[in-house]
Order: structure tokens, then C-alpha cells, then sequence
């Protein structure tokens, strides 16, 4: 029988095939006790299943790349973390050693005292963790019983569930799984940008699935609308395959844009730049026709191995991807690292209280200056190859920019005394992403060559809404009154100095909110390579002129429906290949 159920579109496109629900994640395991002379096997067992683990981790690790690296990666340096954990170890192994229970219990056990004292954390980003303390311990009770513990996609399969890691998606898509409905989530989280990259369709935020799909149904979903049928009818069945069509010119269209300028209607280029963060990225970019890279992570470089990689093994990535982008601009950033992102060499805080506001990006770079002085001679050496610009993240004000200015002086003096051939300067700007640097930028405007805004951070700091909390999906939103007069402000301090402002945040890369950007006065954007062509075809159906005028309506919407408002009478009836 036909039903519909509601959700919200997280990740473009449309997919039928069998659900395959799974249930929300529970480790039930009976209470059950050994014998004092069964200790040290039960250990030895239990051990070696941990172990097991961290290689499972490690190979799966070692074999990401591109946007797998740095979304997924991030998660499994964090599951690494848990594993290492001595609260968790030592817990279990006192369960075990001291009250005789078996490791099957003792890991039930221990997960309830874990999750316990998370969810009594005042701090959001600690409480949404506990997703991930289930995912360790079930992985590791699933290797005590020698079984798998990722779940095993089946090609035409639809999975139905409660939640979904980064982790999880990549490996469901390899194995043909066609789509993903999720009970909660939001469509800012890390797994749904993932998806929306992978171009998986993703639905989130639908409550009602898990108690209406069954196991065998045949759905149709829609990620744009996030609509849900069950067992459709001949009506659902003639509308899929008409989005199908509509899908496969839609496609067509922007394969012949690979090559046309990003022009709006009334003639004013808009120039598009990549993130990239691997060889794949650059070479995606650079076939696409981006301008150059905007923003290039050098993190990744720093998660792939225990040892801190030195200056010539910098050298050779940067200029790898200099000479990729063929004279193109590249923006370098510095390393942007903290706790939310813990690698393996040491450089990172692993406990700190609240990653999201401790010693990462810049901050970790001033606090470890022979590290930030070995990667911008690195840049600098790299720069003889091609133009190139540096980033600066998490700046929160003059004193850091003023200080990293100090330290590239002096780098690119030392370079030249050594007889490398180097760019004769070198551009240097900030991520506008702390609300401190947008509001003091008139002070320090003139410290810098260009600003970039990460709009991922800047909301999330702003709205005090962490974007990985699914309770809070609905207030963390760049469609904030706040959030657009400070961009606004942004961009209008940067134009008056002369200085290039882009956005590089998520919000760039949705073809939806271009209008918007357009308005508020932006002229580069810069993202993933993968919606490119989207947003340039937006661009090419826009006129500048008009939008602009419109402004001041823009920024005097009072709240997030009067900006959606806006923003749906601004996009174009027909958006031209």
C-alpha cells in the first residue's frame, strides 16, 4: 500500500530500490560472568578484538582520498582516539579482571558509563559524540564474535536508519547502495556534505521512516524535496523516471559549461575557485575551468602518517600543485588542526574541553613557530613555480596576522639568501570565520592582501550552534539575519580597501543560495569542484545589476523566512546551458 513520508532533502538526486532499515544502534548483550581462571583469556580476547580494530581503522585510513580524506578521515582519527582512550581500557579491563564479567558485558557496561558522563556534558559537540562511542564499542563486540562490523550494503539497496556517519557513506556507495533516509540529522552535517559531494542522495530529518518502512518496501526518494514513497504507485513510478530525464540533460547541459565563462547576464565575471586538498581535486578543478585554487587544506599532508612532514616534503606537494593548476592561482592555507581533527603525530591537544574553541588553526601555528616556519618556506620555494597566496586560519584579530607577516618576511629573505627562485611577493589573508576578526577587520584591513569568509565556522561561532548537533539543525543556518550583515560588512570593508573578498564555506557550493552571494556584493567564490558547474550556470541565468539593487531588501529581512523569501523570488525561471 502506497505511502508517502516526509523528510528533508540533504544531498541532490533520485533514487528506487528495496529498504534495507536498520535499527537504531544497541548492544544488548545479556549479563554474564567467568570464573577467576578464565580471566586472562577473557582479557587476552578482549584485547586482541580491540586491536583488530585500530588495524581495521588504520587500513581504512590509509586507503581515503580526496573528499574521503578529509570528511571521513576526520572521524576515524577520532574513533582511533576513543580506542586509545584510558578511561575506556582500563574500565574494561577492571571489569573484566576485578568483577568477573565477561567482555561482552563489560563493553555494554563501559559504553553506558561513557555515554552517561557525555550526555551530562554542559558542551554540545562532547554530547553529540556519544554516535560515536557506539560505533568503537560495536565495532569491537563485533570483532569478539569474528563478524563485520561496518554495515554491508547490497547494490539496489536503500538504507533507512537513525543516523549515518561520514564514515559509513563513502563504503555504502562503493558497494551500490543508491540512497540514504536518516531519521534525524541535518543537511549541514559533515555526512551529508560528504554526500552531497559523492552525489548520493541523502534524506534527513525524517522521524517517521524508521516506524514505516519495513524491511523489502520499495521506495522511491527524492533528495532535493526529501519525499519518501512506499511502495509507489504507476503515477510515483512515471515521475521518477521523468526526474531521471530531467536528470541525465540536466547533466548534459553543464558538461558543455566545463568550458564557458562564469558570466552573469549583464556581463560581470564572477570568478570561481576549487578547494582542493589532493591531486584529484586540483586535476577536477583544473578541467572544469575554476580559476585557480581558493583554498587548498594542507592538513591532510599532517593526518596521513605518525611523523610531522618535513620541509621538503611540503615543497614537493605545493609545487606538485602549482604546476597542476598552470599558472592559476593557488591560496595555500596553513595548517588548520586542532582536537576536532587529533592526528597521529602529537601536534594536536587530544583533550581538550572544547575543540571547537581551543588551540587550532593559527593559534597552534603561533604556539609551534618552527612548525608554521618550516611550512612557509615551503610555500615560498613553491612560489618560484607559479603565483600563489597564503592563507591564514581561525584569525581573531591583528596580532596574529601582524605576527605570521613578521615570520614570511623573514622566510622569504632566508630563501633568497639560500638562491631558490621565488615569487618577488607574496599575498597574505585571513579566514574570516572567528566573528571577532569580521567586526575588527577595519583595524587590521590594511595588515592584509585579501580576506576569504568560512561561512562553516563563522555561523557556528556566531549562532552558538554547533552544526553537528542534530537538535540543533534548525538554528544553525548561514540564512541568519546576523550572518548576512556580517558578511555583508565583510565584503563592503574589503571593496572599499581594494581587496579581494570570497567565501569559501559551504554555502558557495550551493547553487541555491548564489543570488544571495551575488547581492551581498561577492564576486569569487570558492568550492568544491564537484557543484561547480551548478553554481556557474546559476551565475550565467543571474543578473548582477538587479540582484544588487535588491540588496537593501535583503538585509532588512528581519528573520530566516524573510530571507527565504528573498531568496526564492532571485532565483532565475530558467537557468540556461
Amino acid at each position: 500500500m502506497r505511502k508517502a513520508v516526509p523528510g528533508q532533502g540533504a544531498s541532490r538526486g533520485n533514487a528506487l530500490g528495496r529498504a534495507r532499515v536498520r535499527e537504531p544502534h544497541a548492544l544488548e548483550v545479556a549479563e554474564a560472568r567467568i570464573g577467576p581462571h578464565e580471566v586472562e583469556a577473557e582479557l587476552a580476547r578482549l584485547h586482541a578484538a580491540i586491536e583488530q580494530v585500530r588495524s581495521e581503522i588504520r587500513a581504512m585510513r590509509d586507503q581515503l582520498h580526496g573528499a574521503l580524506a578529509h570528511e571521513v578521515g576526520e572521524f576515524l582519527d577520532l574513533h582511533t582516539l576513543l580506542l586509545e582512550d584510558p578511561e575506556l581500557l582500563h574500565g574494561l579491563d577492571a571489569l573484566v579482571r576485578n568483577d568477573l564479567y565477561g567482555a561482552d558485558y563489560a563493553l555494554r557496561l563501559q559504553r553506558d558509563r561513557l555515554a552517561a558522563v557525555f550526555e551530562s556534558m554542559d558542551d554540545a559537540y562532547f554530547r553529540s559524540r556519544i554516535e560515536d562511542i557506539d560505533h568503537v564499542i560495536g565495532r569491537v563486540h563485533a570483532a569478539l564474535h569474528a563478524h563485520e562490523a561496518e554495515l554491508q550494503g547490497v547494490a539496489g539497496e536503500i538504507l533507512v536508519t537513525d543516523a549515518i556517519s561520514p564514515s559509513e557513506i563513502g563504503r555504502l556507495q562503493a558497494q551500490g547502495v543508491l540512497g540514504i533516509v536518516t531519521c534525524g540529522g541535518s543537511a549541514l552535517s559533515h555526512a551529508s556534505i560528504l554526500a552531497r559531494s559523492l552525489h548520493l542522495p541523502l534524506i534527513v530529518n525524517a522521524p517517521q521512516a524508521l516506524g514505516m518502512v519495513n524491511d523489502g518496501d520499495v521506495l522511491v526518494i527524492d533528495g532535493s524535496t526529501g519525499e519518501i514513497v512506499i511502495e509507489p504507485n504507476a503515477d510515483d513510478l512515471r515521475a521518477y523516471r521523468t526526474r531521471l530525464r530531467e536528470e541525465k540533460r540536466e547533466r548534459k547541459q553543464l558538461r558543455r559549461l566545463r568550458r564557458e565563462p562564469s558570466k552573469t547576464l549583464d556581463g560581470v565575471d564572477i570568478r570561481l575557485y576549487a578547494n582542493a586538498e589532493s591531486r584529484e581535486d586540483v586535476a577536477e578543478a583544473h578541467s572544469i575551468g575554476a580559476a585557480g585554487i581558493g583554498l587548498y587544506r594542507t592538513e591532510f599532508l599532517f593526518l596521513q602518517g605518525r611523523e610531522i612532514p618535513d620541509e621538503e616534503a611540503q615543497f614537493r606537494a605545493y609545487r606538485d600543485l602549482v604546476l597542476g593548476m598552470t599558472g592559476r592561482t593557488v591560496t595555500i592555507r596553513t595548517l588548520d588542526i586542532g582536537a576536532d581533527k587529533a592526528d597521529e603525530t602529537g601536534l594536536a591537544l587530544r583533550y581538550e574541553p572544547n575543540p571547537a574553541l581551543g588551540l587550532r588553526g593559527v593559534r597552534l601555528s603561533m604556539a609551534r613557530t618552527g612548525l608554521l616556519e618550516t611550512q612557509l618556506r615551503a610555500i615560498v620555494r613553491a612560489s618560484g613555480y607559479g603565483p600563489v597566496r597564503i592563507l591564514v586560519p581561525m584569525v581573531s584579530g591583528r596580532e596574529e596576522i601582524v605576527a605570521v607577516r613578521r615570520l614570511l618576511v623573514r622566510v622569504q629573505q632566508d630563501i633568497a639568501r639560500e638562491g631558490f627562485e621565488t615569487a618577488e611577493r607574496i599575498a597574505l589573508g585571513a579566514m574570516i570565520e572567528v566573528p571577532s576578526a569580521a567586526i575588527a577587520l577595519p583595524v587590521f584591513a590594511r595588515d592584509l592582501d585579501f580576506v576569504s569568509i568560512g561561512t562553516n565556522d563563522l555561523v557556528q561561532y556566531l549562532l552558538a550552534a554547533d552544526r553537528n548537533n542534530d537538535a540543533l539543525g534548525e538554528l544553525y543556518s548561514p540564512l541568519h539575519p546576523a550572518v548576512l550583515r556580517l558578511v555583508h560588512s565583510v565584503v563592503r570593508i574589503a571593496r572599499a580597501r581594494g581587496m579581494p573578498a570570497s567565501v569559501c564555506g559551504e554555502i558557495a557550493g550551493d547553487a541555491r543560495f548564489t543570488p544571495l552571494l551575488l547581492a551581498l556584493g561577492l564576486e569569487e567564490l570558492s568550492l568544491h569542484p564537484s557543484p561547480m558547474l551548478e553554481v556557474r550556470r546559476a551565475i550565467r541565468a543571474l543578473d548582477l545589476g538587479q540582484l544588487r539593487a535588491r540588496a537593501p531588501a535583503l538585509l532588512r529581512a528581519r528573520d530566516r523566512a524573510g530571507i527565504e523569501r528573498w531568496l526564492d523570488s532571485a532565483q532565475p525561471v530558467h537557468l540556461p546551458g
